[in-house]
């Protein structure tokens, strides 16, 4: 270039000045453009932030991913900024990092102390949901070749089938036990004398089935239990347990993380075709950190953890829990079969409240239910709809789900009833 301005006319090298001079100019007005579009754009996401946060939500009964404690995403909002004041988004947070890492420790230890797990049981964080479970259970612990398992719903039944990949899982409830609308007797299970284990998942989601007792297995069969949709909203002897699993999305976080309780004795006779992921042995020694782990979903069980602890902790989440249950169990119990629940009233859920309208040969008015459905959405309440394999409706009651809104949801359900009987 140097040498092909120097022989240029005078007046063409003029020209060749002007004309850099004026692309300079432009291009430092585009990048004060750009700079004041991207710090108004910054600005608006904050404004529209803030206006979220003033703003007025609806009640979430969904079944999970279910509703989060509004003080956990006014936090999470704030956070998605910058992470304790990192200057790096919480999204962005490496898992390497030692903010990070202090998190993991940090949850681990609320956890512990909020759920009254002694030191020789761990704790780990996994991927892949309860259903990821289903495979790592028989996985590290089916060391016999068989295991027991409890039926009682749509979640255990997938369970037993994913185990019998990998060994002998067998129902040991009674075969005309289909309908799951109660828990057999104890006494009518037909267990097995080589089982590694028992399992049952303690809350149906599903068909709104809960166990209210813990299964007596002695000391030589391990107790496994699934309890995703009802952990932390009542007390258990964790000592009574070889390994207890909770996927986050339902009482403890947001979906992308399961939360696993092992007893210490148990880790370290994973199958040889156990992924290394989900090999207990391996993530304990690791802190959970093997691989790169849900961060976000991570960081929402921390936040969910200390809210609950802020609330009073476990013994004010089950007061609640019951409290809540009991009234919408009332307003249906009391309709004149209005509302009806198939449970046996025993083992009825907390968590999980399906029922139907005016039920007749096919269970339910299906034109009344979708007339429900759509007049609960617009006074601000959603996810009502019971799940696809059984219909009708369903709330779910989990503990970011206060005593007001069930209030509200009892209040429409009197006045829809009033309104057509």
């Amino acid at each position: 270039m140097f040498i092909f301005r120097r022989f240029l006319p005078v007046s063409s090298q003029q020209h060749l000045d002007r004309g850099s001079t004026r692309s300079k100019r432009l291009i430092k007005r585009r990048a004060r453009s750009t700079i004041e579009t991207s710090a108004t754009f910054r600005a608006s996401i904050k404004s529209a932030i803030q206006q979220n946060m003033d703003g007025k939500r609806v009640i979430n009964f969904a079944a999970g991913p279910a509703k989060l404690p509004d003080e956990v995403l006014k936090t999470i909002q704030k956070d998605l900024f910058s992470y304790n004041n990192s200057g790096i988004s919480m999204l962005e947070l490496s898992h390497r990092s030692t903010d990070f890492m202090n998190l993991v420790k940090s949850t681990e230890e609320t956890a512990r102390n909020l759920l009254n797990i002694p030191s020789n049981y761990k704790i780990i964080f996994l991927q892949g949901g309860g259903t990821g479970q289903f495979a790592a259970v028989p996985l590290n612990l089916m060391n016999t070749g068989q295991a027991d398992y409890v039926v009682t719903g749509s979640w255990s039944s997938k369970a037993v089938k994913e185990a019998s990949k990998y060994g002998i899982a067998a129902n040991v409830v009674p075969k005309s036990h289909t309908l799951y609308t109660s828990i057999p007797r104890f006494s009518d299970w037909e267990l097995s004398s080589g089982a590694s284990y028992l399992y049952y998942c303690d809350n149906e989601t599903i068909n709104g089935v809960e166990f209210n007792f813990i299964p007596e297995t002695g000391t030589d069969v391990p107790l496994v239990c699934d309890m995703s949709s009802n952990i932390m909203s009542r007390k258990f002897d964790i000592t009574k347990f070889g390994a207890v699993f909770a996927g986050a999305q339902k009482n403890i976080g947001c979906a992308g993380t399961t939360m696993v309780i092992i007893r210490e004795d148990l880790i370290g006779s994973a199958s040889n075709l156990c992924p290394s992921i989900w090999d207990y042995k391996i993530q304990c020694e690791n802190g959970s950190l093997y691989n790169t782990p849900p961060t976000f979903s991570l960081y929402s069980i921390s936040l969910v953890l200390e809210w609950a602890k802020k609330e009073g902790g476990i013994d004010v989440l089950e007061h609640l829990a019951e409290k809540k249950s009991q009234l919408l169990y009332d307003i249906i119990d009391s309709s004149n079969g209005f509302y009806t629940n198939p449970i046996q009233k025993e083992v009825r859920s907390r968590m999980n409240v399906p029922f139907r309208i005016t039920k007749n040969d096919d269970g339910g008015d299906l034109a009344l239910e979708k007339e429900f459905i759509e007049g609960a959405r617009q006074r601000g309440m959603v996810e009502l709809k019971g799940h696809r394999s059984v219909g009708g409706i369903r709330a779910s009651l989990y503990n970011a789900v206060t005593f007001e809104d069930v209030q509200k949801l009892t209040d429409f359900m009197s006045e829809f009833m009033d309104g057509r009987q």
